[in-house]
């Protein structure tokens, strides 16, 4: 007899595995998808409706494994917490198997999923897991497990391409190159370049190609036009690959960023598939592809420039976050000449009138919301006291009682509260989804709009006080209990986050320091203890006569906070003969700059601009609209080339130290 077969597996690698480069440094390029075929649409939607089938499948089994390991807690102090992960399977490996398992019983994923994509899928589900069952860095664990909804599923994770083995990218890879793609749609460089709106497929290149080894059959590997996105050896072979064009972004100062990105092929490392909501789309939805490059992300020649002129400036700085403003005050690093600066970020009347007309244009789209699902679900309201009142009336009249449409009462449900019917079970009509998609995508553009002016008043304030600045270790999310209305108009975590960034992007970087040990509101820069409460907004000091604003005294005294270790801000410690000093040396002009703000405030409100700030000698002026470049094919560009003279990065920054 025959002995049965046993199921073989991959042995180890026995190559040296492959790492990134020494910096480690990754960014990514958002590339749009130029979707216009309904047959590649339509197969788009089917995979990302295939993968999410798959993923709330593997989220649910972990969910459930997840809730028999807390079950377990004899189990666990017997035989030790990994031997019951183990039983259970709750590893990486493990739920690749669930996913794999789920994808060979089902009898349609397997027409648009592949085992690559549902291991990538499985290891997204397993990185939730993970930081549930083990705390982070902090010492915190993560809630639960849960299975997401469907309109937040938009990303399919693909496979990083192989950096030992040539031509080796098992999901979705990248085909074509940054001139060919110009070549394409320049007529080989006779004119600017023009993208059509509906962009042709690239066909997949034909004939035989010669090598080291002999000759070939042509691929994928070997197209050289026009860029695109292709899902090559997927599990529907007989409709052939999924082929989706690129549209590279064109416009003003986007094609240095666009050369950074795509002109070297090599340092592509990976691509995802993205969806984001539109209404105007068709289906709903536009495609992106998330392309990660090897490398630093692109910086403008004004950027570069504005982060080596603050990483000379010689200053230290504080800043005070508060719910209404942001106040940063700094001074030179030596305390010998010059004058302190003073910053404040507050909302303008402008802004406040824009953030209460689109509260207001928010707080219609929600009514008429609730007005389509009340119509379309009837039977789950009750009737208003006014349109009770009505029906009674005609009651006693003997009239006919009338049909309400759109009922204004309250929800049918239990005793405890509860409503019979699940909001997710309600019938919602065709205008509700495209309203809730067009709210979706609003306040989606809002958000971006957040983070852009974030990052704008960061490199505005490191400009001004240099990227070496202290300031207080505050939970902010406390802040929401109260204050959540305004926090959310005025966004000081967000702006503390990118003052993070362009701070270590300068070189230097935000410290931040425990309230507990300085509690810099309630003291004065001569050191003596001013008690305020939360109501008195005004700093004044009968020991020294200081008298400001408590945000920007609280900031200035943030600059003279030294740390026994910078990483824990617990050893922060106020060093009030410091602060006496400066308060000495800048008499005058630190009460000036305490009284108010000494520099323009750079936020603007949207659609006005910004702060216009002097330019340096020898920057390079921004070419009108009406200019356009020439693309010829020795070195084509597209058109509206915006890129000014790059500045010169020096090889070494001066290293400045609080501590």
């Amino acid at each position: 007899m025959r002995p049965a077969r046993t199921r073989k597996f991959r042995g180890k690698n026995k190559a040296p595995k492959w790492t990134k480069p020494d910096d480690g440094m990754v960014s990514v390029m958002v590339l749009p998808l130029a979707v216009t075929d309904p047959a590649d649409l339509h197969r788009l939607e089917r995979l990302f409706g295939a993968m999410w089938s798959l993923k709330r499948a593997v989220q649910r089994d972990a969910r459930a494994k997840v809730d028999a390991y807390r079950t377990a807690f004899h189990e666990r102090n017997a035989q030790g917490a990994k031997a019951v992960r183990q039983r259970l399977g709750l590893s990486r490996e493990a739920l690749e198997r669930c996913a794999y398992k789920h994808l060979e019983d089902s009898g349609h994923l397997k027409h648009h999923a592949s085992k690559a994509l549902a291991m990538h899928m499985a290891d997204e589900v397993w990185n939730g897991v993970q930081r549930h069952l083990f705390p982070d860095a902090t010492g915190h664990h993560f809630g639960r497990p849960k299975a997401g909804r469907w309109h937040d599923f938009t990303r399919i994770p693909g496979r990083a391409r192989s950096h030992t083995t040539a031509n080796k990218w098992e999901t979705f890879r990248l085909a074509g190159t940054l001139h060919g793609h110009l070549m394409g749609y320049t007529e080989g460089g006779r004119h600017d370049l023009m993208q059509p709106h509906r962009m042709p497929t690239p066909a997949k290149p034909d004939g035989k190609v010669s090598t080291d080894k002999g000759t070939r059959r042509a691929n994928w590997w070997d197209h050289t036009g026009p860029l695109a996105v292709v899902f090559a050896g997927g599990p529907d072979s007989k409709r052939g690959d999924l082929v989706l064009p690129v549209r590279i972004p064109q416009g003003a100062g986007q094609w240095e960023r666009v050369r950074h990105f795509l002109s070297n092929p090599l340092a592509w490392h990976k691509v995802d598939l993205v969806r984001r909501r539109k209404a105007s789309a068709p289906g709903g939805w536009v495609y992106e592809a998330h392309l990660m490059v090897l490398g630093p992300g692109y910086s403008s020649p004004a950027v570069r420039e504005m982060r080596d002129r603050a990483a000379w400036l010689d200053r230290i700085g504080g800043v005070d976050g508060n719910v209404s403003n942001l106040s940063v005050v700094s001074f030179p690093a030596q305390l010998d000449g010059g004058t302190p600066v003073s910053t404040e970020i507050t909302l303008t009347d402008a802004e406040k009138v824009l953030i209460e007309k689109q509260a207001k244009k928010r707080r219609g789209r929600a009514r008429a919301l609730e007005r389509s699902r009340r119509a379309t679900n009837t039977a789950q309201y009750g009737l208003s006291k006014k349109q009770t009142a009505r029906a009674d009336r005609r009651t006693a009249k003997g009239l006919e009682p009338k049909g309400v449409t759109v009922p204004g009462g309250a929800r049918a449900a239990r005793s405890d509260g509860v409503p019979k019917q699940a909001h997710r079970r309600d019938r919602l009509s065709v205008n509700y989804r495209d309203q809730r998609a067009r709210q979706a995508e609003a306040g989606a553009s809002m958000a971006e709009h957040r983070r852009h002016r974030a990052r704008l008043v960061a490199r505005e304030i490191i400009a001004a006080h240099g990227p070496v600045l202290v300031v207080e270790d505050c939970d902010i999310r406390a802040w929401y209990r109260l204050w959540g209305k305004r926090l959310s108009q005025t966004t000081p975590g967000m702006l503390i986050s990118a003052l993070t960034v362009e701070c270590e992007s300068a070189g230097g970087r935000l410290v931040r320091a425990s309230t507990w040990s300085t509690a810099l509101s309630q003291h004065c820069l001569c050191g003596e203890r001013v008690k305020k409460t939360l109501r008195d907004r005004e700093h004044k000091c009968i020991a020294c006569g200081l008298v400001g604003r408590r945000d920007l005294v609280s900031a200035a005294l943030a600059a003279f906070v030294r740390f026994t270790d910078v990483d824990d801000p617990k050893t922060a410690y106020l060093d009030t003969a410091l602060s006496r000093h400066a308060q000495i040396t800048y008499a005058q002009a630190l009460e000036e700059a305490l009284r108010e703000s000494t520099t323009p405030s750079p936020n603007t409100p949207r659609g006005a601009g910004h702060v216009a700030v002097p330019r340096q000698r020898g920057a390079s002026a921004p070419r009108t609209a009406g200019q356009r470049n020439r693309a010829t094919p020795d070195e084509p560009r597209p058109v509206r080339d915006h890129a000014g003279t790059p500045g010169s990065r020096t090889a070494c920054s001066p290293q400045l130290t609080l501590w």
